[in-house]
C-alpha cells in the first residue's frame, strides 16, 4: 500500500526573507521563457519608422503551424562583456524626423540627438544618403552590424567626406539607444517588486525553505 505523505506549502508572504530570496532566484531563472522584450520591440519599430529605418523582417514559425513576421532584431544580455543590440534595416532620409521624434518621445535627449544628427547629414548631402545595415558574426552589439553607405545622386555626387562615418555611428548609437530600453526592461521585470507580484498573482506555492512546490 502507498505511503502519502504530506508537505505544508506556503505562499510567497509567508516565507521567512531567507525563503523570499529563494523563490524569487528560481522566479528569476525559469520566469522569463516569454517573449517579454516585446513591448521594446514595439516602440523601437515605431521609432525607427520615424527615423526613417526599415527592419528587415524574417518568418517565425509558431505551434500552431502558422507563421509570424518578426523584425531582424538581437541582442544578448545583460552582465558580459560584448553584450548589445543589433538590427538590420534599410535607412532613408525621413521627413520632419527630428519633430515626429520629439513628439514621441519628449523627454528622450538621446533620440533626439540620433534624429538631428540623420537631419544635418542629410542636409549636406541634400537628402539623397542611404544605408543598409547586416549583422555579421556569432556576437550581437552595436559592432556586429555592418553597415554601407551610398548616395543616390542623379548627377552621381559621392558622399561627403565624414557621411558615411557619421551615418554608421548614428545607426549604431541607435542600437545602443535599444540595448539601454531592453536592459531597464529586464532590470524592472526582474526587480523584487515585480517578481512579488507575479508570484502572487499566478498562485506559486514554496516550500519552507522557498524551493518551489506548485
Amino acid at each position: 500500500m502507498p505511503d502519502i505523505i504530506g508537505t505544508t506549502v506556503y505562499r510567497l508572504n509567508e516565507l521567512s526573507d531567507a525563503a523570499k530570496e529563494n523563490a524569487r532566484a528560481w522566479y528569476r531563472e525559469n520566469g522569463f521563457d516569454y517573449d517579454w522584450f516585446e513591448f521594446v520591440y514595439d516602440d523601437f519599430e515605431t521609432i525607427c519608422a520615424i527615423l526613417g529605418i526599415r527592419l528587415k523582417t524574417h518568418p517565425v514559425q509558431l505551434m500552431s503551424g502558422r507563421s509570424r513576421t518578426d523584425p531582424r532584431i538581437w541582442f544578448s544580455g545583460f552582465w558580459s562583456q560584448g553584450d548589445g543590440a543589433c538590427f538590420e534595416a534599410y535607412y532613408a532620409y525621413a521627413k520632419d524626423c527630428v519633430h515626429k521624434i520629439r513628439a514621441h518621445a519628449p523627454l528622450d535627449k538621446e533620440l533626439h540627438r540620433i534624429a538631428d544628427t540623420l537631419q544635418q547629414i542629410q542636409r549636406r548631402n541634400f537628402y539623397q544618403l542611404k544605408a543598409e545595415t547586416v549583422h555579421s558574426g556569432h556576437y550581437y552589439h552595436e559592432y556586429c552590424m555592418t553597415v554601407s553607405v551610398e548616395r543616390d545622386s542623379p548627377t552621381y555626387q559621392d558622399v561627403a567626406a565624414d557621411a558615411e562615418d557619421v551615418i554608421i555611428e548614428a545607426l549604431r548609437d541607435l542600437a545602443r539607444w535599444l540595448y539601454r530600453q531592453l536592459e531597464l526592461e529586464y532590470d524592472y521585470i526582474s526587480s523584487d517588486e515585480a517578481v512579488d507580484e507575479t508570484i502572487i498573482a499566478d498562485g506559486y506555492t514554496f516550500t519552507e525553505t522557498g524551493r518551489r512546490f506548485g
